[in-house]
């Protein structure tokens, strides 16, 4: 497949400033090859979290394309995964969305920081096939 014929992957939350940021960054440098990563938010922040920009790049992960967005600044989607908001998530057309149930690390020591992005990069690679099987992208 060509990038321009790869599956589009949303992932949102209310700010669009740390859970949401983490995945796109995650699934751009793990999943790119599969799948194009977006982010975006219902009331985007100011900012993407200096934390996790600080985790991600220590981990080697570009984050220079990182900043919030709404949900009008993406692209129309084929999956929409939700970070676990617990409010009033959109509505975005899709062929499969997700709840991920993630507790907003915001605010927290760089541990519930790294729990947070390990276990988005778990959910990642179990996304990354679920896209591999539903489009035969080998």
């Amino acid at each position: 497949m060509t990038n321009e014929s790869l599956p589009k992957v949303a992932f949102v939350c209310t700010h669009n400033s740390c859970r949401s940021q983490i995945a796109q960054a995650l699934a751009k440098s793990t999943a790119a090859d599969v799948f194009e990563a977006y982010s975006a938010g219902t009331h985007p922040a100011a900012e993407v979290n200096t934390t996790a920009l600080r985790l991600l790049k220590e981990r080697g992960i570009d984050t220079s394309s990182l900043y919030p967005k709404t949900l009008s600044e993406i692209p129309a989607v084929d999956y929409v995964i939700t970070m676990g908001c617990g409010v009033a998530c959109p509505t975005l057309a899709c062929r499969h969305r997700e709840d991920w149930g993630l507790e907003d690390p915001s605010g927290k020591d760089d541990t519930a920081f790294l729990d947070c992005i390990n276990t988005i990069e778990q959910n990642i690679q179990k996304l990354r096939e679920t896209v591999m099987e539903k489009n035969s992208v080998y």
